[in-house]
């Protein structure tokens, strides 16, 4: 089955807005074993929508639209669409009674001018919306179905899951099935990841690899395509065992989880707790803790400690330490660490100083940083360069850190 997607909007087309709904329908369709084909984008034109509409059409059996189908002057879809069917625009009676319905269940006042959403080509199957005002439809074109669909991505994707992909389903000869294990990794460059696992891939037997930089991590993804669930799960299975094997010590998190999500789950499983103290970061591995639900059941408190007066005061590093080695050193992480643990009572303390940039010097350049880790047993400090601008070289040290911890609690 062929299909392509179209997204309509001004907005889009100018960059003011990410078209996200191109890219959720494509996942959605290559999960129940569907590609598409191809994507265009069409400004609020109404000719130029006529025409995409004819051009998409004419190679596709299925064709999924998005936007353009509010209440404005510049909401234009269902107008094209009945273009390009041949067909003139009426008021759908249905498609108001659920506009009006969805308008008084919000408790608002709806207005006649609305009735124009409710417009819609003579001959259309409705798709109902169940948050919101926009109606779908399906109209035909020569063998090709198109799918219209509103662009606000909340409605788009229930809609999409509800009623598009059982109409596709129900029309599918031949479903292929394709699966996708992805594994997520810190510390390999691309490109050496790209030569480790250069004879993974094996395109006859359905087996492929790719992978997409998301800084700091690269996200290595196994795709298995084939006639049946049982031969993807074998060839997928084999893949996974070839990419622990080489890439085993790279890897933080699988299948969508992040490394957050990990060092949450061992911190819930192991009973450990933690606290922080942070200099170079500003807040952010503390951030990134507490983004996971649940958080105050480990972690304990974090200190933002960027003069040396803070870390003397608050995490008990002493002047002389500062003096004779420097805010940015390792005995003054190891302090740090050993503070911020005293302190809060934790059982582990993560603790990160560094220069990341400006205010370096030859003596300690931008991105040099310690990281410190204290426990019931003593304090490991470990030193790092980092590459990049100011922001890359905060994420790395956020990564790294959390890194360290996820190691750690896997040990315990």
């Amino acid at each position: 089955m062929k299909i392509s997607t179209l997204s309509i909007g001004d907005e889009l087309l100018f960059g003011e807005v990410v078209d996200t709904n191109a890219s959720r329908i494509a996942a959605r369709l290559y999960d129940e074993g569907i590609k598409v084909q191809r994507h265009l984008l069409v400004g609020d034109d109404l000719f130029a929508i006529i025409d995409t509409l004819h051009y998409l059409a004419e190679g596709s059996d299925v064709l999924i639209v998005t936007g353009g189908l509010g209440p404005t002057g510049d909401d234009l879809t269902a107008e094209a669409a009945a273009a390009a069917t041949g067909q003139s625009l009426v008021l759908n009676e249905e498609a108001l009674a659920r506009m009006v319905e969805c308008v008084g269940r919000e408790g608002g006042e709806f207005m006649a001018a609305s009735r124009r959403q409710a417009l819609l080509p003579a001959v259309c199957t409705l798709i109902v919306n169940p948050t919101g005002t926009a109606s779908g439809f399906i109209v035909t074109r020569n063998r090709c179905h198109l799918i219209f669909l509103p662009g606000v991505p909340s409605e788009m994707i229930r809609m999409l899951d509800e009623t598009v992909l059982p109409f596709i389903g129900e029309r599918l000869v031949k479903k292929v099935a394709i699966r996708t294990k992805v594994f997520t990794l810190l510390g390999i460059a691309e490109a050496e990841m790209d030569r480790i696992m250069a004879d993974l891939p094996d395109p006859a037997a359905g087996l492929s690899v790719a992978y997409r930089v998301r800084f700091p991590t690269i996200d290595l993804k196994l795709r298995g395509e084939g006639d049946s669930e049982a031969a993807v799960a074998a060839l997928l299975g084999g893949g996974t065992a070839t990419v622990r094997a080489r890439l085993g010590e790279f890897i933080i998190a699988e299948d969508g989880a992040t490394l957050d999500d990990e060092v949450a789950r061992l911190l819930r499983d192991t009973g450990v707790t933690v606290s922080l103290a942070e200099s170079c970061t500003g807040g952010l591995i503390a951030k990134r803790l507490t983004d996971v639900a649940g958080s105050s059941a480990y972690f304990l408190e974090g200190n933002v400690v960027y003069s040396n007066g803070a870390k003397s005061r608050l995490l008990g590093v002493p002047q002389e330490t500062l003096r004779e080695h420097g805010a940015v050193s390792a005995e003054v992480a190891v302090a740090m660490a050993q503070g911020g643990r005293r302190a809060a009572g934790s059982t582990v303390a993560l603790a990160v100083t560094g220069v990341a940039g400006p205010g370096a010097s030859e003596e300690k350049p931008a991105g040099m940083v310690f990281i410190a880790l204290a426990d019931e047993e003593g304090c490991q400090v470990r030193e790092y360069s980092f590459r990049g601008d100011r922001r890359q070289v905060r994420s790395l040290t956020a990564y790294t850190a959390l890194d360290w911890l996820r190691r750690y609690l896997m040990t315990r």
